[in-house]
């Protein structure tokens, strides 16, 4: 009986902590916001987005598709819309269409780079409600391509940069603005600008791409906006599995088809998914808006020590975007097999997309579908292919000041920091900084995300003005 009692004691005990602690996960101080009065035209703003727009700059893998006279109309657009920029920065066009403009400070030796891209991706105009590259507004939204991704970003920066030049405003340091013509087809445009930086021997105290923005539900239990900036991102690799065979008439067929054998190996793996790494992006997202969440929520994510394993198991049963932060994914996304339907293919194969935990590499992941699949009649291949980001800090004046120029334009929202799960430009620049981010200065809707690279990408007027009220303020502290 004495036993029982301590036993009791001791489950008492152990549970009082487990509450006490999640009791005590209370939401940390948020920056401070970076406020007062911006001042800009926001119809001009509007104006010159929809002129960029109507630049039917589309990118493909095939570089022959593309329609290089769209491109340089755009740029030759650009004196037009942001005068001020023009008759400031310098400018400087590097190989692949990477564009790059120097607004000189007061200073040299701490420089910011804002980034975007300026080109898009293909569209199926006859899906549309409205023409994509006409860029019509009716009822206070722009349609667009590229209206979200990236062109929205690519204006509200030199809108910001034109209207603060106007005002007579000189930063405190050097300002880089550094465009990209090919960033949806992996092109080397920012690799090139990042290869200049080295030879002059720049180093980025703060780089901004696109990457998360304010949206509601995305996290268990809070119900508050949320501001969500990327401090890493995954990797990614395109991998190949393949199996030869003899082929033959489909009338006769073996006890396995290549086509049954590759089954197999993606049942397999979708069986296995990979383990579960809280890596740092991961660790400080739990860290901030867990202590907005509901008190269940706290309870998990204030004893992750004990939780971790509930953790993985919901992700992995759930999939989504908390599963993908966790854990390396893989997507398979294309199948080729036999050109008739009564023709046992000599050879067929499957294709994952995978994007990989910072905690994997692409040798690894290789490796461990290897053992996934055990087959040795069944051949990878790996195509393009990207070892996950460098990490970038969050204790220093760089994170600070994006979330201090969150908060001033977006007032009321959490500010959290989190692994991006596509791929950006901004990876290239790991080699030079440990302070990179990726924040699309946007509040979007989930059916707003929905449509990018989708059908019907458009943007609200006022969102889009806001996203160059945010870049006022964040180069105000530059």
């Amino acid at each position: 009986m004495i036993a029982l009692y301590i036993v009791l004691a001791v489950l008492a005990i152990f549970v009082a902590v487990i509450l006490i602690r999640a009791a005590r996960f209370c939401p940390k101080k948020q920056i401070s916001p970076q406020t007062g009065d911006v001042f800009f035209d926001g119809d001009a703003a509007i104006d010159a987005l929809q002129a960029l727009i109507r630049c039917k700059t589309v990118s493909y893998y095939d570089h022959a598709m593309e329609d290089d006279a769209e491109f340089e109309k755009l740029i030759d657009l650009l004196p037009k819309l942001y005068p001020n920029v023009f008759r400031t920065c310098s400018f400087t066009r590097l190989p692949d269409r990477a564009l790059l403009f120097c607004w000189q400070g007061e200073q040299h030796d701490r420089p910011s780079v804002m980034m975007a891209h300026y080109d898009v991706v293909p569209v199926e105009a006859e899906n549309w409600e409205k023409p994509p590259f006409e860029g019509i507004i009716e009822d206070g939204v722009l349609w667009g391509r590229g209206s979200l991704d990236t062109k929205v970003t690519f204006n509200a920066v030199l809108s910001a940069a034109n209207a603060l030049i106007e005002s007579g405003f000189v930063p405190k340091q050097d300002v880089y603005f550094a465009f990209s013509g090919g960033e949806e087809v992996n092109g080397d445009g920012a690799a090139h600008i990042v290869d200049y930086f080295e030879k002059q021997g720049i180093t980025p105290a703060l780089v901004l791409d696109e990457g998360g923005a304010v949206v509601e539900n995305v996290f268990p239990g809070v119900k508050q906006p949320c501001a969500m900036i990327g401090i890493a991102e995954k990797g990614m690799m395109n991998l190949t599995l393949s199996v030869k065979s003899e082929g033959g008439h489909a009338s006769a067929p073996k006890p396995h088809t290549p086509i049954g054998t590759l089954s197999a190996a993606v049942c397999a793996v979708e069986k296995d998914p990979f383990p579960m790494h809280i890596t740092a992006p991961a660790a400080e997202m739990f860290d901030t808006l867990g202590r907005y969440s509901s008190f269940l929520y706290r309870v998990i994510f204030a004893n992750l020590w004990l939780f971790s394993g509930v953790l993985n198991m919901i992700c992995k049963k759930s999939g989504g975007e908390l599963n993908a932060l966790l854990r390396t994914t893989v997507a398979f996304t294309q199948a080729n097999g036999s050109k008739a339907p009564n023709v046992i293919p000599p050879s067929a194969s499957v294709t994952a997309n995978m994007r990989l935990n910072p905690a994997d590499s692409v040798e690894g992941a290789m490796e461990r579908i290897r053992r996934t699949v055990g087959n040795d009649k069944i051949e990878l291949e790996l195509g393009s292919h990207m070892e996950p980001s460098r990490i970038s800090r969050v204790d220093c004046d760089a994170f600070e000041k994006v979330a201090a120029a969150v908060a001033g334009t977006w007032q009321g929202c959490i500010v959290s920091p989190y692994l991006m799960v596509q791929c950006s430009d901004s990876r290239h620049y790991g080699r030079i900084s440990d302070r990179v981010y990726r924040f699309s200065a946007m509040d979007l809707t989930a059916r707003e995300r929905a449509t990018i690279h989708g059908n019907n990408e458009r943007i609200r007027l006022d969102c889009a003005k806001r996203a160059v009220e945010f870049y006022i303020r964040l180069m105000q502290q530059c």
